[in-house]
């Protein structure tokens, strides 16, 4: 059996700091490529997003991380020198470092192996909107 492999962008357009599933794009993709057995991996390719795998059932769960890093990580803390971009410029790098810029998901039977009650989701770390690219890959037969 011979092993593929298969590679795409997505692009997902934020309008500020919040959690945007791309779930239904991603599915999208892994079946299009014909792979039924083998490994998604996903990158965003900036310093100021990030990649979760997250419950998608309730939109509170989005809500509470939008909250709790916020208190964890303010914008504009003074602590931080690092403010070209504005007061959410160095808070945004740390929040994303304290998350997952890549995500490795197994694929079986044509699926990403997600759970019940699992989505992807990119996380808006800044106040402006942004066009945030994903790298995607997979491989497998």
């Amino acid at each position: 059996m011979a092993i593929r492999q298969q590679t795409a962008e997505i692009v997902v357009e934020t309008s500020g700091k919040d959690l945007y599933e791309f779930t239904d794009r991603v599915l999208g993709w892994v079946a299009e490529s014909g792979i039924r057995e083998g490994l998604l991996t996903l990158h965003v390719m900036h310093t100021s997003a990030s990649l979760l795998i997250q419950e998608n059932a309730d939109p509170e769960v989005q809500r509470d991380f939008i909250r709790y890093f916020a208190r964890l990580v303010p914008d504009g803390d003074p602590i931080f020198r690092h403010t070209e971009e504005g007061p959410d410029d160095m808070a945004a790098h740390v929040r994303c470092a304290l998350t997952s810029t890549t995500l490795s998901v197994p694929v079986i039977d044509g699926r990403p192996a997600l759970g019940t009650w699992q989505g992807i989701f990119l996380f808006e770390h800044r106040t402006a909107p942004h066009r945030r690219r994903v790298a995607a890959h997979i491989s497998g037969a």
